[in-house]
């Protein structure tokens, strides 16, 4: 990529690198500051020929939407949203509805479009659709889906010569580890609180 686009990638990444810090740190921000960032990355992928992952953009807006209200009113009696660990049965449908997704849309992409991994491509949205429910719902274990996910990313970019955003999913992965230990030792702090928000998920 070059040009205007290169400018484009970097504004995202710089965009998306503020928006997993203050994830990281529960700041409920983190929301306004994640929409502006798929909102850039819409188009950039979209020129990238990543069609799938343009379009996992636009649901991302309506996801952040929702997580913003959750985060600041989705707790006990209307309060602030607490860390709490995946319900089992949430854990399980998710997963199926990963694989179902990557095959489904991986099938589709490759006989219909002239996406560049096709994939690949659906893999990564469909269980970054799941990650990206998981964090609305602050889900302690979304971090593990992210990391997972982040790991085929860096491949799928620089695949694609969208090196900016390639150093920031490497720096994501990191990241990501951190946010799950963050957010363990939250959880751990919210003791029965958190119990009650994960069992009544």
């Amino acid at each position: 990529m070059s040009g205007p686009w290169q400018v484009a990638e970097l504004l995202a990444v710089l965009f998306g690198f503020a928006y997993v810090w203050l994830a990281i740190r529960e700041d409920a921000r983190c929301w306004p500051v994640g929409i502006v960032n798929v909102g850039i990355y819409f188009f950039v992928f979209f020129h990238a020929r990543l069609y799938a992952t343009a379009v996992l953009q636009a649901v991302y807006v309506a996801l952040s939407v929702y997580g913003w209200r959750q985060w600041l009113r989705g707790g006990e009696r209307g309060g602030r949203l607490a860390v709490s660990a995946t319900p089992r049965p949430w854990a399980a449908g998710l997963a199926a509805a990963g694989v179902a997704g990557s095959i489904g849309l991986g099938l589709f992409l490759k006989h219909r479009t002239d996406a560049a991994l096709p994939f690949p491509d659906a893999a990564t949205t469909a269980f970054s659709l799941a990650a990206q429910w998981m964090t609305t719902r602050k889900w302690l274990e979304n971090w593990l889906v992210w990391i997972a996910v982040d790991v085929v990313y860096l491949g799928v970019y620089f695949s694609q010569g969208l090196y900016l955003s390639t150093g920031l999913y490497a720096a994501f992965l990191v990241m990501a580890t951190l946010g799950y230990r963050q957010w363990r030792a939250s959880m751990a702090r919210s003791g029965p609180r958190a119990a009650r928000e994960g069992a009544t998920a």
